[in-house]
């Protein structure tokens, strides 16, 4: 990774990294390869997991905050790459909160009777708002997908959600540029107070978890695993801690590809499953915390 970087004209080393992050190795989407693109792959392969067809969806919720277009939604370009059409089909931009705002969302919805099948996917091209010139941002981000279905059952599967924003705190990450008149107006490159964020997300993630035990009826030692987002190695081990949680108990895989914004939770929720660590019966903790400055956390069983 510290190879790729300096050809861009960036001095760092992978053991800098390493130290600071926990991250290993990030993956960058080709030219030409957008956050829909990514979510196609991903919505495909847990429709075969799920033993469902594109078919069967009537709900397409994406998580992102670098969407193919200003409009339509990638919701709705993935819809029509799935080769369906009718169901409702929205973005949710929570940017790292992303998908555990998402999938509360498709929850709420499915248990009012809205939908009976939901598709929910966070999908990201982080590398194209990348500031290749700040090592403090540029060496965490990467691209990725994932995705979930969700569907109506007599068993609760998601057991409670907790969602929560803080607009004042909407300068300590953020891309502040938009487009009018055919121009980009501000930057449109990401921008982070590293310290700052490190601060709140440890308070906001634990207090998160610790309100969604309480409206579940359950307690940490309920809890099989703690999958949060994949931001930074010392926030999750530091989150885990807080809640007397063993760090073997944490889901932890950024060292593969970094910080992927809404993707990196059903990134590594995939990675659990597909391993052999999560299973039936477990009882997951999904956490996010991202830009806004927005929060949140799910427990299900899985």
């Amino acid at each position: 990774m510290a190879a790729l970087l300096a050809a861009r004209g960036l001095q760092t080393s992978d053991q800098w990294i390493v130290e600071r992050t926990g991250i290993r190795a990030r993956h960058f989407a080709d030219d030409g390869v957008n956050s829909s693109d990514l979510a196609l792959h991903a919505s495909l392969a847990a429709l075969q997991a799920a033993g469902r067809v594109a078919q069967d969806i009537d709900l397409i919720i994406v998580a992102t905050s670098t969407p193919d277009m200003i409009f339509p939604s990638t919701a709705c370009i993935l819809q029509h790459k799935l080769g369906i059409a009718g169901c409702a089909a929205f973005d949710v931009q929570a940017v790292c909160s992303g998908f555990v705002y998402a999938l509360a969302v498709a929850d709420a919805m499915i248990k009012t009777g809205s939908a009976r099948c939901a598709l929910v996917v966070g999908s990201e091209v982080f590398s194209r708002i990348l500031d290749f010139n700040d090592r403090t941002t540029c060496v965490l981000f990467g691209d990725g997908a994932g995705a979930v279905v969700l569907e109506a059952s007599n068993e609760p599967g998601i057991l409670a959600t907790d969602l929560h924003a803080d607009g004042r705190h909407v300068g300590i990450l953020c891309t502040p540029g938009t487009v009018a008149g055919g121009q980009v107006l501000g930057d449109p490159l990401l921008k982070m107070d590293g310290q700052a964020v490190f601060k709140l997300a440890v308070q906001v993630l634990d207090s998160a978890a610790r309100a969604v035990l309480e409206k579940a009826g359950r307690s940490t030692d309920d809890v099989d695993w703690l999958i949060p987002h994949q931001a930074n190695i010392r926030i999750m081990q530091s989150t885990a801690k807080k809640l007397k949680l063993p760090l073997d108990k944490l889901i932890a895989t950024l060292d593969e590809h970094g910080n992927t914004s809404a993707a990196s939770v059903p990134l590594a929720l995939d990675v659990a499953v597909r391993s052999g660590r999560v299973k039936r019966g477990d009882t997951v903790m999904l956490e996010g915390v991202g830009g806004g400055f927005t929060w949140g956390a799910v427990l299900l069983d899985f």
